[in-house]
């Protein structure tokens, strides 16, 4: 599993029909899918293992967020079609991990399993940039763990904050912002190189 000296895990957060089933995201959800493949590919090959995050709440309201209670409107109801994984996405091999807010860490067992694989460093992709991924990647942070942002595998129902949010976190947490070409490229990424 190691890859230029780091121990890396491959996180696909969110990569659910909701999110893509309108508004801005849906035109992208071919490419994003592609993408993801690729860099699950890529996480075969090296051994990397792969967690595919979603989120999932439970009809009774029990989980159900801030925003959720005040309009009384539930979204990803466990069992409903709009939760489950996207047309086309290889989820095979991925261990899931089903979280009820934006950061896959939270009141999850992610970050134990990272330790047992001896994670250091965390490849991130899927939706949306500016929510889930953020604050997924934040948090890696505060648990001592690198990031690399799969730029072009990664996007935002807010178009606007998408390259903005990259260079936030790459800015203040000196996260590696790669395309996908440069991760699974045959040479290798670097994913160790940090950012200046």
């Amino acid at each position: 599993m190691d890859v230029n000296g780091s121990a890396p895990a491959l996180v696909l957060i969110d990569m659910q029909v909701a999110f893509f089933s309108s508004g801005p995201l849906e035109p992208h959800v071919n490419l994003l899918v592609e993408r993801c493949n690729a860099l699950q590919e890529w996480a075969s090959e090296h051994q990397v293992p792969v967690f595919r995050v979603r989120t999932e709440h439970r009809a009774d309201k029990s989980t159900w967020t801030l925003n959720m209670l005040e309009d009384d409107q539930g979204f990803l109801i466990a069992g409903d079609d709009d939760a489950q994984p996207v047309r086309g996405l290889v989820i095979r091999g991925a261990t899931e991990v089903v979280k009820t807010r934006d950061s896959a860490f939270h009141d999850t067992e992610l970050r134990s399993l990272l330790a047992e694989h001896d994670v250091d460093l965390l490849v991130l992709a899927g939706v949306s940039t500016h929510t889930c991924v953020a604050a997924t990647a934040a948090d890696a942070y505060a648990h001592d763990l690198h990031v690399v942002l799969v730029e072009n595998a990664i996007a935002s129902h807010r178009p606007e904050l998408h390259q903005p949010t990259l260079d936030l976190l790459c800015e203040e947490f000196r996260f590696r912002s790669l395309a996908t070409a440069d991760v699974v490229r045959p040479s290798g990424p670097d994913l160790t190189e940090r950012t200046p």
